[in-house]
This record gives structure tokens, sequence and C-alpha cells, in this order.
């Protein structure tokens, strides 16, 4: 099911918008882009190079000094010249990349997939893609009350920007629920963001639409916060929350620079001196960021207003809040992390792997007939010009997220009952009783999908919450109740109702029962020599053990399989009894389904992390 949304525009304006809204499946990007001819890339002192509205961008702006390069920049003292120029128009980009206007491609990597095609079509203007800006932090699905994970998206309806950032993020997502584009209907928005046809303002018109992929200003003016909900009020929409974010999902959207690959081999040490100083810019702009919010930066406020300048008014309205804010929508790769992308030293997140998903997004969706590869980037990162130019060439080899405050957060979601609200994803195992090993070989294929939910949810982590059957701790409480006069019992068997004080005991209610348990109600009960007290602690010792193993049988796996992890995104948690799917179990069956393992991928906040400058 396709929906289109259109406003009154100028004649170019609507015939643009036809071609790129015509059809879900079959339209290629080579109709798109329509009729170019491959040209000589034109010779100058300076270089022509693309940039889009993201805040990496800002460091190409840093080094530069501005649209053209100025005295005395990054840039400049690498003794290249560079002229920025607008490239928010991705299909114009690739005409001006294919007809030798500027060599150089700049986008997400999903977008030069959708255009693969396209640029492979002649081996001089087939892609090196040679440096990756920055992850994104910044783009948002935002979906009504009745989305509440990505299971749901199954009938959804969905609506986004076409050919643009948005239909890898959601790619991704329907991957991660194991779904297709086939179980969605789809709403195409001519525009991103700041009209009537983008994907914010037809959620808001449309109560149709279930999701709005956006970016953060119109997230934040739809819900009031990443881990808001939507009040109705001050613009908002009641109900609206955010099902998935690249703040969590962060390694689904990689910014980077493609170049021509006649001019890539005729200019490489142009195109080091670039990268060098692209990197070098970032470096600075952190440091100038932090300076800012220590004391205050009067040379950040100058990017601040530089961007502002670059970009108009009407896309940064305010520096703080905007320009600001556009720069903390992107975590910066860095040094290393270009490093480990180009190297392929993660099998889920780098070179070959956004290869792999970009050009199968590509043919699936009807952009490419052919798959036409990259070329990835064989600069010497460890050259003198790296090196001696940058302060940041380490890995930084520290623990994503603080435990402690991990935790802390996990269980105070838990008691305020906000946890499924923050859950993304959900795994469950089930196991036998005594069990206490959990092998690779029973539990593979639930190990391999956590394993490529934590690389790709780089800044959410997966609670493992052990959960054990309330059977015996409802049979030392009722049958030991009963021995001691506490509880009394009427009815006949298979029908038997509870009192206590005088009051009905609904033994279906597990928590209350635990409450009650915990506050001391039946410490005098006792049976077979146990208290309900000690069962249901014995219960909670063995379920948080139980997450422990499942967790270390995690980490060993990964090990085993040469995948890297960081053990610190993936938290144990006992629950004990709890949270039975049966409070009463029938039979053995019922009590199985109450021994299990849940992978709960969930959303936490920034201060459960350890500070980084770059993602490593």
């Amino acid at each position: 099911m396709i929906k289109l949304y259109m406003t009154s525009r100028n004649l170019s304006f609507f015939i643009s918008f036809l071609i790129l809204t015509s059809s879900l499946w079959s339209e290629s990007f080579r109709n798109i882009v329509g009729p170019v001819s491959v040209g000589n890339v034109q010779t100058g002192k300076a270089v022509q190079v693309p940039f889009i509205v993201w805040g990496g961008d800002m460091a190409t702006f840093y080094a530069n000094g501005g649209l053209e390069t100025q005295p005395n920049t990054i840039f400049a003292d690498q003794g290249i010249e560079v002229d920025l120029v607008p490239g928010d128009d991705f299909p114009q980009q690739v005409r001006n990349y294919i007809e030798g206007k500027s060599p150089f491609l700049r986008g997400t990597y999903r977008m030069l997939g959708m255009a693969s095609e396209v640029l492979g079509q002649d081996p001089r203007t087939k892609p090196v893609i040679f440096l990756q800006l920055t992850w994104s932090a910044g783009d948002h699905a935002v979906s009504r009350s009745d989305i509440e994970t990505l299971a749901d998206l199954k009938g959804a309806t969905v609506v986004l920007q076409k050919a643009g950032p948005h239909e890898g993020l959601l790619d991704d997502l329907l991957s991660d629920a194991g779904l297709g584009w086939n179980d969605i209907n789809v709403v195409w928005a001519a525009d991103l963001t700041g009209s009537d046809d983008s994907p914010a303002a037809l959620f808001r018109e449309d109560e149709d639409i279930d999701v709005a992929f956006v970016i953060t200003p119109d997230m934040l003016g739809l819900t009031g916060g990443l881990q808001e909900t939507g009040t109705g009020i001050e613009g908002s929409v009641r109900g609206a929350r955010v099902l998935a974010s690249t703040a969590e999902r962060s390694y689904s959207i990689a910014d980077v620079y493609a170049c021509r690959k006649d001019w890539y081999e005729q200019n490489r040490d142009w195109v080091a001196k670039f990268s060098a100083g692209y990197l070098k810019g970032a470096e600075s702009l952190i440091d100038l960021q932090k300076a800012y919010l220590a004391d205050g930066s009067d040379e950040y406020m100058e990017l601040l207003q530089l961007t502002q300048s670059i970009y108009g008014e009407d896309v940064i309205p305010s520096l703080e809040a905007d320009a600001h804010g556009l720069l903390l929508d992107c975590t910066f790769a860095g040094h290393p992390g270009n490093i480990a992308f180009f190297s392929d030293q993660n099998p889920y997140r780098g070179f070959s792997a956004f290869q792999r998903r970009a050009l199968d997004m590509a043919s699936q969706r009807g952009y490419a007939e052919v798959r036409q590869g990259f070329i990835p980037s064989d600069l010497d990162w460890n050259s003198a010009l790296f090196i001696d130019l940058l302060n940041r060439t380490e890995s930084e080899q520290k623990p994503r997220f603080n435990a402690e405050a991990t935790l802390q957060e996990l269980e105070e979601l838990n008691a305020g009952g906000d946890l499924a609200d923050n859950v993304i994803y959900s795994v469950v195992i089930t196991f036998q009783p005594n069990q206490n090993e959990f092998s690779a070989v029973q539990y593979g294929v639930e190990f391999n999908k956590i394993l490529e939910l934590v690389q790709q949810y780089g800044n959410a982590v997966i609670a493992v919450r052990g959960h054990t059957d309330p059977t015996l701790t409802l049979l030392t409480l009722v049958k030991g109740g009963i021995q001691s006069d506490i509880i009394k019992q009427t009815g006949s068997s298979g029908n038997y109702n509870y009192f206590l004080n005088g009051r009905r005991l609904d033994v279906t209610n597990t928590k209350y029962l635990a409450d009650m348990i915990a506050e001391g109600t039946f410490d005098r009960v006792t049976y077979k020599g146990q208290s309900p007290r000690q069962v249901m602690q014995a219960g909670l010792n063995l379920s948080r053990s139980r997450a422990e193993s499942v967790k270390e049988a995690v980490v060993d796996y990964a090990g085993q399989q040469d995948i890297p992890l960081d053990s610190s995104q993936i938290q144990p948690i006992g629950v004990g009894i709890r949270e039975p799917v049966f409070p009463k179990p029938a039979n053995a069956s019922e009590a199985a389904e109450n021994r299990r393992v849940e992978f709960l991928l969930v959303r936490v906040s920034a201060e459960a992390q350890n500070e980084s400058d770059f993602d490593f």
C-alpha cells in the first residue's frame, strides 16, 4: 500500500517529486538520476566537495574555515583548497559526480548503496569509500501508543522520506524484528523535515500513520524527548513515543566520503591530506565543545554561527538548541574508528558488513538490478601524516557502560513499571529444572541474535533477566500457612479458596504475595523446614545465578566466534518468582515456561554510559 502526499509547488519540484515517489519497489536509481554522461573531473586549484545537513559536516566547516578554504586553517596547513557545496539533493550529487563537477560524494553508506549501480557503471566513477565521518545518534522512529516493540511493526503504516537516510534505518529495524518491507504499509514524504510534506507533519495530520521516521528536532516536537511520551500539548502528539533510535541502534547509519576511482588513483596524497585534516577538525571540534560546556568558548560559538550561516536560519534557527544539538546527534568515528571500519575488525559493523547490507537493500528495493560494490580505503592510517597530526590515535579500552549505574537504572525502570516502555526487542529461552549450563549447541540461534543486537545497538543494554517458577514458594506459603493456622482453606479439590485474616487471598497475584513475604507476613510459617522467605530467596539467588551463567555463555560464544564484545553492555538480573508467565502452574509444561531467561534490549539514559569523545 502506498500513499502520496503533495502540496502545491513549482513545476520542477512537482516533477522531481513524482520521480521520487512513483514506485515503492521498481523505481531504479538510474531513473531517479536521469540521463547523465561520464565526464573528466574538472581541474582547478580548489576541489569541489559536497556537504549535507549533519553535525559531522561541522568538522569540515571548521577544518576549511567556511565554504572556501581560509588561511591558517587545518586544510590550508595541509596545502589543499576545498570549495564546499550543498549536497542534500543526493541525485544531483550523483549527477555532478558522474559528470566530473566534483570527484566526491557525501552521504550515508546506504544512500551510496541505492546509487551503486549508477555509480559503478563505468570504471572511472566506481566509488572508493575512503573516510567514515560519524555514526548517527539523531535519527528516530516515532510511534503511536499501540506500537510498543519492533515486532508490532507488522501491518503498521510507516512514513519516511524517499531515497533518504531513513530507508536504511527502517530496513535494519525490520530485519531486527524478523520482518520485511512486505509486512508494512509505506507513506512517502517529499522532504526530510521543515515542510508539510515531511514525515513529522504527515504523522500529525493522519492518525492512520503508525510510525514516522524523523530527525531529532521533529522527534522532540512529537514526543517531548527521547524517553518521553507526547501529551498532546505544545505541539506534541498524544501517546507518541520513540520506538527505536540511532541513539541506541548506533551502528545503523554510517556517514562517509567517497571518491571517483580515477581521481583517487591520481590524487591519493590529496585525499589522504583531506582525510587527516577532517579527523583533526573533528578532534578540535570536540575540544572546543568541551571548553564551551566547561566555561564558555568564543571559538565554539563562532563555529555555531558559521554553521547557521551555511545552513540558513530556517534550518538552524537557534545556535545553542539547533547548531549545538546537531553536533550532539553524531558520534565521530575518529582515527581508530576508521582503522576498525576499513579493516573489518568487527564482522557486524565493518566495511564489508555495510557493503553487503547496502547492496542487499538496493537490489531488494529495486534501486539496482546489478550489484556494484565499492572499493574500501587503502590509505596508510599509520603514516606520519596521520600520526603526527592527530592526538587520538589509540583505541580507548574502557567499558562503554557503568555497571552500577546501568543496573540501578534497570531496577528503577522495573520498579516504576516503565521497563516495558523502554524495551526495544526481546528474546526468551527456557530451561530444565536445576539446569546451570547453557551451551551454544542448544541456544546458538538465540546467542547469535543477541550478539547481532549488541553489535548494532551500541548504546542500548541487554538485560539478561532470570526467572524461576513460583510453585515451590507458593506451596510452602499455602501448606505452611494452613498448618500454622494463619491461612484458612475452603472449597474442594481443584476449587480451593484461601483466606488471610478473614480476607480472601489471591494466590495468583504473585507480586502481591512476594511483597508480603518480603515484609515478613509469613515469617512464622514453615513447611518441611523452610519458610516462604527462604524458598523465595533461594529462587531469587537461582535466577540471578542463571542470568550470570547465560551472560558468561554468550561472552564465551562471542570469543569462540572471534566477535568483539563489550561485556559491560550485558547486565544479568535476578527476578526470582515475581513475574511468572503462569502464577499458579497447572502442569509441568506451564512450570517450564516460568523457568526462563529473557534477553531484553533496553533503552537507557546517557548517564548509564561512560563518557567517550569518539566511537572506537
